[in-house]
């Protein structure tokens, strides 16, 4: 059974998209989606710097168009679709739930709103690598952060204000090891409530499929049939933790044997080999690894 996973923000790095416009209709259709989201995504994904690219605003429609144009690239017909944080637009398109374009448009509006969500206080996120759970997410309540992003493979994701942030490093749980993240906000947390409506709003004007594969969410790791739920879930996420942990446990209870990570991959198929046992995975980094994931989907 194979499963395909859309990466969250953060996975983008400079120049990750220029060796897949090479490859034939690639380059037109990410012209196509740039204008779709008002950006130039082919600028953002070849020459952009760090900086630029960290931007939420940048970051989410480019990471959805990324993932996109790397599945219709591999044409695979997958059992299972999911996607952590942002991932989950592209899952909805793969799944039928949306069109590319209408998952695009709504990630534009969700990235501007979530963006202008973080200018309000200063705020951002650190993983927590480690240590027991029950204390981990002990130490996070106690600096009164959110568990943002409880990855499983003893990886959580606490979010909250710089203050809050640097209390936790000052005291954090036993056997853990911390590491800012390079985002611009706490993002599934309380600080991103002001960006919910405004979603809520945009997502008014589309009218949803119900998925035609299992597709899961990442509110609680089940498959959702309705498309109308799924937009709605979709909507509430922006400041809810993400539970990829209980992604992976579906998975798993689904008898998933494969995954293929899609573009930029490597972040979701790391937690799965630390999560998901026996599982066999390949993560789309460059156009080299389509023919190892082929290989894999035989």
């Amino acid at each position: 059974m194979l499963v395909l996973v859309a990466p969250g923000q953060g996975a983008q790095t400079p120049g990750f998209l220029a060796p897949w416009l090479e490859l034939p209709g690639v380059a037109d259709r990410i012209g196509a989606w740039s204008e779709v989201v008002g950006l130039d995504l082919i600028a953002y994904g070849t020459t952009a710097d760090a900086d630029e690219i960290r931007d939420t605003a940048v970051a989410q429609p480019l990471l959805v168009a990324a993932a996109l144009a790397s599945a219709e690239v591999l044409g695979a017909a997958p059992d299972v679709v999911a996607g952590h944080s942002v991932g989950e637009f592209a899952a909805a398109a793969l799944a039928g739930v949306l069109t590319q374009e209408q998952a695009l448009t709504l990630v534009r509006e969700r990235a501007k709103a979530m963006a202008k969500a973080a200018a309000v206080t200063e705020t951002g996120m650190t993983a927590v690598l480690g240590g027991a759970e029950d204390e981990v997410l002990a130490a996070i309540e106690k600096h009164d952060l959110t568990p943002a992003n409880i990855n499983g493979a003893g990886q959580i994701v606490a979010g909250g204000t710089l203050e809050q942030l640097a209390a936790l490093k000052d005291d954090p749980p036993a056997r853990a090891r911390l590491i800012p993240l390079k985002v611009a906000g706490a993002f599934h947390t309380r600080h991103m409530a002001s960006a919910v409506e405004s979603l809520r709003e945009a997502a008014a004007n589309v009218v949803p499929a119900d998925p035609a594969i299992t597709l899961l969410s990442n509110s609680d790791g089940q498959a959702v049939s309705g498309g109308a739920e799924f937009v709605e879930r979709l909507v509430k996420q922006i400041s809810s933790p993400v539970r990829w942990d209980a992604c992976m446990q579906t998975m798993g209870a689904l008898g998933v044997t494969k995954m293929i990570e899609l573009l930029p991959g490597g972040t979701l198929t790391g937690l799965a080999r630390r999560g998901l046992s026996g599982v066999q995975t390949v993560a789309l980094k460059t156009p080299d690894d389509i023919e190892a994931a082929r290989e894999l989907i035989k």
